[in-house]
């Protein structure tokens, strides 16, 4: 049975992530080269985002009684095998776990200007996820779509 309230709290809070994302779509990269703390906030701001993502990813996974994924990037995939995600969206998905890799364990070589860039031209993606996610949980789908 899926936990409806904390996979709508965490919808909440993905929704949150991303209005301050839209902070980045007016910075300028020169000034954002050379303000480490606005860079910092976008990393990780971009960095819980995409936990919240895998959060939602994997509780529905468990709640669902679905197979457990190989990495974070094929719990989306999981996902689109069920009918929450289309097979066509995993692509960008799987490249924010990717990200969220390189933030957490290789984060001495994130350039700014990837930062910006992924803030800028990758912040819908999680609007798209959320409103995927949102609509699977009120279809009828999401009640007999389990065990498998």
């Amino acid at each position: 049975m899926i936990d409806t309230a904390l996979i709508h709290r965490l919808l909440l809070n993905l929704r949150g992530y991303r209005q301050d994302l839209r902070e980045f779509e007016s910075v300028n990269l020169d000034s954002f080269r050379v303000d480490i703390r606005t860079q910092r906030y976008a990393e990780r701001t971009l960095h819980v985002a995409i936990e919240c993502c895998m959060d939602i990813c994997h509780h529905l996974i468990s709640d669902q009684r679905w197979r457990e994924p190989d990495s974070y990037a094929d719990a989306f995939n999981v996902l689109a095998e069920h009918g929450v995600l289309t097979a066509e969206s995993t692509g960008k998905y799987r490249l924010m776990a990717q990200f969220r890799n390189k933030l957490v364990h290789y984060y001495e070589k994130i350039e700014p200007e990837q930062v910006l860039s992924i803030a800028r031209s990758h912040a819908a993606d999680f609007t798209d996820f959320a409103n995927a996610v949102a609509a699977w949980i009120a279809s009828p789908q999401a009640d007999g779509d389990s065990k498998q």
